[in-house]
């Protein structure tokens, strides 16, 4: 396959003109700019696809997000997280890590087993219309009663070293990312000082002040959940989680730009304040994404979902969102002024690293996974191209 008169996201974070060759899969060659030279001269029965000055960008890749078009990823089943495979794949999002919530110790355990035999079961195919499983987030339990969102509290727990390993086990290594409340627990630095090195431990739902979550940062935690929401307010006398994250140079966080869970403002300010090399735009969408307004679930509590607003039934709390990825990253372009090259390498390649799959994704450069998403000039999806077989 060809693709050609495009304009191309390169290594650098920026695009030219430019044209992809892509080979069993993966990318062959990217020729842009000084160094596109002729072209690629087409084999004979290759593919060609003529972009007409459409962006090429790398598919992008959510690494906390909960379901859509009516599935779960809690709800357990292969077939579930076929479909919100399928969902994202179409949208453009072509690698996932879906996030799980505060739920009983054992029905998590039966989650992410049969996450793993998903994957097992997906590896073993040669090509297909759903975005890759590369990761599992753990958004609970290990979580603040006080900041639990759209959590179970019945189910919080104080962070727990055996019961975290029974998680990491159950999932065969999926799991890449283990929430806590640093400040719920005396043992929480113990615990992340013994598990830092087997799996990212992120701050989420957590009530804690500047001190404490600097503290859990210096001694390894290396990922913050939806930066601003679920955590105390960032004022200049208290800079709570957000102060303690700006003053961590190693620590990435993820940002919600769905445009209800952060003002436009804060969202400038944030990438001014951290530096977009540390920034990860999620949607944290849940299983309205996709689907009508109504009442729906998340982590067994009802959600009312109106366009692209979703809160509790029983306080209001926002509870995720209902926007995709590929919504997500355009509407930070379009309407918080961020750089189209900037979101772009937010939604791909920073998560990539997070995840530890940036050799195989997250950028268009060879020897990668041929995972292409093509945009027109007003960012709407014009095709989606996955291991190099066009699915979109």
């Amino acid at each position: 396959m060809i693709i050609k008169n495009a304009k191309v996201f390169l290594e650098n974070q920026t695009f030219e003109e430019g044209e992809i060759r892509v080979r069993d899969g993966r990318i062959e060659e990217v020729r842009a700019g000084k160094m596109r030279g002729e072209g690629f001269l087409a084999l004979p029965g290759e593919e060609v696809i003529d972009c007409q000055g459409a962006y090429a960008i790398p598919g992008l890749i959510d690494l906390h997000f909960h379901g859509c078009m009516g599935d779960d990823f809690c709800d357990g089943t292969k077939d579930a997280i076929r479909r919100i495979a399928e969902y994202e794949a179409s949208v453009g999002v072509t690698a996932i890590a879906p996030a799980t919530m505060t739920l009983p110790v054992e029905e998590l355990e039966a989650i992410l087993r049969t996450a793993a035999e998903y994957r097992e079961e997906a590896g073993k195919e040669e090509t297909g219309a759903g975005a890759d499983l590369v990761g599992v987030n753990m958004e609970g339990p290990f979580i603040s009663k006080v900041k639990k969102g759209a959590q179970d509290e019945r189910n919080i727990l104080p962070c727990d070293v055996e019961v975290a390993r029974r998680f990491l086990e159950a999932s065969k290594g999926l799991v890449k990312f283990i929430g806590i409340a640093p400040e719920e627990s005396e043992n929480a630095i113990a615990f992340i000082e013994e598990m830092k090195d087997r799996v990212h431990i992120s701050l989420a739902h957590t009530n804690a002040a500047y001190d404490r979550a600097k503290e859990a940062f210096d001694a390894g935690a290396s990922h913050a959940v939806h930066l601003y929401n679920a955590m105390p307010a960032f004022t200049h006398r208290a800079p709570g989680v957000v102060g303690a994250v700006a003053d961590s140079p190693s620590v990435m966080a993820e940002l919600i730009c769905d445009g209800v869970h952060i003002h436009p403002a804060v969202v400038r300010g944030t990438f001014q304040m951290l530096g977009a090399d540390r920034m990860i735009l999620i949607s944290d969408s849940m299983r309205a994404t996709g689907m009508p307004d109504g009442r729906y679930t998340l982590g067994g509590l009802d959600v009312d979902v109106k366009g692209n607003r979703a809160v509790l039934v029983s306080d209001g709390a926002l509870a995720g969102s209902a926007t995709n990825l590929m919504d997500c990253m355009r509407t930070a372009v379009k309407k918080m002024g961020i750089p189209l090259e900037t979101a772009v390498a937010c939604a791909s390649i920073n998560p990539a690293k997070s995840l530890g799959v940036e050799a195989e994704r997250g950028s268009l450069a060879e020897g990668k996974k041929a995972d292409i998403v093509l945009l027109d000039e007003e960012l709407e999806l014009k095709s989606v191209i996955k291991d190099g077989r066009v699915i979109r």
